[in-house]
């Protein structure tokens, strides 16, 4: 291949040799009627009589991605967003224009008009009556984008790779139709969706580290949230009965094939319910956005069939450890817990309590066995500092994660709505944070005037969009279904 600033120089001329000929380069609108997978639907049935008996006509705009040029005729390929058709220029019925096609080049924009035929092949085309530039493309298209060997170009140049790759296009359309069903469902079932604030003066809702800015009008630091969860219980204090908000939340932490630090959250709370609730719920949810979406309930994930028919799985988390081989004796054993973590290779850090020495574990050797859809319940109310308290057991909390192909999808409990035991909880979080933990939670002085109003008892939940678009749309990677996914700096 030339060197790329030659080809480029090339365009360039070519740009200013249509100037010349009074052409802009960089041309109006045009206002095609049709779109390719439209007419290729409509007419893909039809015989070459059947069009050469009854004429039919169309107009279109998109990209040129292949042409060959045979002097009196050329046949190339434009793409729209549906797909690709192929198109024929004659001499005889362009005249002087046909001139105009040793001009354009693959990647450029133009608009036509003209009649559909089948060729010898068999081929449903359109022969141009009349076109027009509408945009000039300086840069050529790559020729073997698969074959690059640099991953990130495709997520740091998410242009090109939807010109050239029709199935990263489709995965966008599906996350589109995703999240509009989610909608649906939700309005179907009396939510109302919310704003609440991006920029918080005190971070809560979740445990993780933000991100930090500064106010300069107010002088003071804001955060970017890590999630909307205080702001959206207030809402229940208020008299909302079911709320939802799906929308962009921000954590300082890693990038890895689950993890971006800007990402796409749902979460909705509903008044007078549990988590008990909730696991029926997100069955029927995710379900109905499922058949909506795809039309089935089996998906293939990698090498994997997920089977999404409810009813779920639902294991509590001490029961899950077990079965996967942690002794049950050590539960309560912090000094035996972490030297068994440690024998199995799980780093541990010497302050970390229980809860989290079995939270990592559990990370570690049951996360990676959850393939089919299982709700893992009951966790250690250290681990969840704003749900309720089991009545059973005081140390457990009535919460769940629902797990997809080894990822956690959802994340939901009975909410804590008793403003003595949350603050006691807060205080805890600060005690936490002053011994090193820098994902422990804040504590919210409004947030408990607000409880001290009265919450109704309540059930919230939070479902990675991103994660859930993974394994309905069969992507490896977060930043498959992320349009524009952080990246390192460009070098």
């Amino acid at each position: 291949m030339k060197d790329i600033n030659e080809l480029i120089e090339q365009r360039i001329k070519k740009l200013e040799e249509l100037r010349q000929f009074g052409i802009e380069p960089f041309g109006g609108p045009f206002y095609a009627q049709d779109h390719a997978s439209d007419i290729l639907n409509k007419f893909g049935a039809y015989s070459k009589e059947n069009l050469e008996t009854n004429p039919s006509t169309c107009s279109l705009a998109g990209r040129i991605i292949s042409m060959r040029d045979f002097g009196k005729a050329a046949f190339a390929h434009i793409q729209d967003i549906t797909g690709k058709i192929q198109i024929y220029f004659k001499r005889e019925i362009l005249g002087e224009k046909q001139k105009l096609l040793k001009k354009l080049d693959i990647g450029d924009i133009i608009g036509l008009r003209g009649r559909l035929f089948r060729t010898k092949t068999n081929e449903l085309t359109v022969e141009v009556e009349d076109f027009v530039l509408l945009t000039k493309s300086l840069r050529p298209l790559p020729e073997k984008w698969h074959g690059l060997r640099d991953i990130e170009t495709r997520y740091r140049q998410r242009y090109v790779d939807l010109i050239v790759n029709p199935d990263v296009r489709k995965t966008f359309m599906k996350r589109g139709a995703i999240i509009k069903a989610i909608r649906d469902f939700l309005e179907t079932n009396g939510f109302i969706e919310v704003e609440t604030p991006m920029m918080q003066q005190i971070p809560g809702g979740a445990t993780a580290k933000p991100f930090k800015t500064h106010h300069i009008a107010l002088g003071i630091d804001l955060y970017l949230r890590i999630a909307p969860e205080l702001f959206l219980k207030r809402l229940l204090v208020g008299g909302y009965e079911r709320v939802y908000e799906l929308n962009r939340n921000f954590r300082n932490e890693g990038i890895s094939t689950k993890h971006n630090p800007e990402f796409t959250m749902l979460e909705f709370y509903v008044a007078y319910r549990d988590y008990n609730f909730l696991m029926s719920f997100t069955e029927e949810l995710i379900t109905y956005v499922a058949n909506k979406t795809i039309g089935t309930l089996k998906i293939p994930y990698g090498d994997t069939m997920i089977d999404l028919t409810p009813p779920w799985p639902r294991i509590p988390m001490f029961d899950a450890l077990i079965q996967n081989n942690f002794p049950s004796e050590i539960l309560n054993d912090r000094e035996k817990a972490k030297i068994w973590a440690e024998e199995h290779g799980i780093e541990i850090k010497d302050s970390v309590s229980l809860s989290k020495i079995l939270d990592e574990i559990f990370k570690e050797i049951v996360e990676p066995q959850l393939i089919q859809p299982t709700f893992i319940t009951d966790y250690p109310i250290e681990l969840s500092p704003l749900a309720k308290r089991k009545s059973q057991d005081s140390n457990l909390v009535e919460r769940f994660e629902l797990f997809i192909a080894s990822q956690e999808i959802a994340n939901a409990f009975s909410e804590l709505n008793d403003p003595i035991d949350q603050r006691e909880r807060f205080l805890k979080q600060i005690e936490e944070k002053n011994i090193g933990d820098e994902e422990a939670q804040n504590m919210d002085e409004d947030f408990i005037r607000a409880l001290e109003y009265g919450m109704p008892p309540a059930a919230g939940e939070g479902i990675g969009i991103d994660r859930l678009v993974m394994v309905l749309s069969n992507s490896q990677s977060i930043r498959d279904v992320i349009l524009f996914p952080q990246l390192k700096p460009e070098q």
